[in-house]
């Protein structure tokens, strides 16, 4: 083997941390090294573009200057378990931090405990910028949410829609079979609705129907369901309710409803209503047995309620 000089060697160590340097500066990812006390020793070029700040103004900060004022004890205690335990690296870790302009951000950050020439443990840290990420992320969520959220309700009015109405329906019917509970329903229909968006237009019916649902939902218990079936066809699932009983929540309703102005043309609205109580039958034969008495009380003048017979 060839023998090497000192000043070979010298010059090869000398190069090598010229070079070390050079990928530190160089490289687009952020890199910092803070002394054990959690001060700044050195930022590369991409740390100091990533939060806004000259070279000059970390330098001797402490770290948790770019860590949002909540998080900095815990970031204080994480640093210095770090350096005096015995792991010498850092499992990578989301992190919520701060920029010099109060913009927060998000980031991947990964460490590693080195030794300095003078034999004090130091801590390098990188760290991935992945703010767009996490809103791409967010955006999906609330998306997925919001279609989650559509998949049972209704968009206008935020009430349970058709499909979830009627399988809560099922829902409570099978709780009258197993326990033999009491349970009622009532379909209700607007009077003339048509007549308002016709004379007003779309965008003033669909106010009234966003501001009646309201008034009917104050006079509910919270145990009801209030469901829109579609157009202005709405159906209140009333469960440990008998008809009478139903009867007088909902005459309460109907009288509210009559009472309030909608919308800035302050339009008097009225409903007309069929109750049906549980007599042991299909969802579809307690559902048709309140229609038909919905359509006994449009028949007998409207802004009425009805309660259908068990023959009906």
């Amino acid at each position: 083997m060839t023998s090497m000089s000192t000043d070979h060697l010298y010059q090869l160590v000398n190069r090598s941390k010229r070079n070390t340097e050079n990928v530190i500066k160089t490289a687009p990812l952020g890199i910092c090294i803070t002394d054990p006390h959690g001060l700044f020793e050195m930022v590369n070029p991409a740390y100091c573009q990533f939060y806004g700040y000259q070279e000059e103004e970390l330098i001797g900060q402490h770290f948790t200057l770019v860590v949002p004022e909540a998080y900095r004890p815990h970031m204080r205690q994480l640093h210095d378990d770090f350096i005096q335990g015995d792991e010498t690296h850092e499992l990578r870790q989301e992190w919520e931090v701060r920029c010099k302009n109060g913009e927060t951000r998000t980031i991947i950050a990964e460490a590693a405990r080195i030794e300095g020439d003078d034999g004090v443990s130091r801590k390098v840290t990188f760290i991935v910028d992945i703010t767009q990420r996490k809103q791409l992320e967010e955006r999906l969520k609330q998306a997925n949410e919001r279609l989650e959220y559509l998949a049972h309700h209704d968009e206008l009015t935020g009430l349970l829609n058709r499909r979830q109405g009627l399988t809560k329906l099922e829902e409570a019917l099978e709780r009258c079979r197993r326990y033999g509970n009491q349970l009622s329903i009532v379909l209700f229909d607007l009077d003339d609705f048509k007549g308002i968006n016709d004379t007003y237009g779309h965008s003033t019916g669909d106010s009234v129907l966003q501001e009646l649902t309201q008034v009917v939902n104050q006079q509910l218990r919270e145990t009801d369901f209030q469901v829109r079936l579609g157009g202005e066809e709405f159906l209140v699932i009333m469960p440990e309710v008998d008809a009478d009983s139903a009867y007088t929540a909902m005459e309460r309703i109907r009288q509210k409803v009559e009472q309030t102005p909608y919308t800035e043309h302050e339009l008097t609205v009225t409903l007309s209503a069929g109750i049906a109580c549980y007599i042991e039958a299909s969802s579809t034969r307690m559902l048709d047995r309140a229609d038909k008495a919905m359509y006994q009380a449009k028949q007998a003048g409207r802004n009425q309620i009805v309660i259908a017979s068990s023959s009906v």
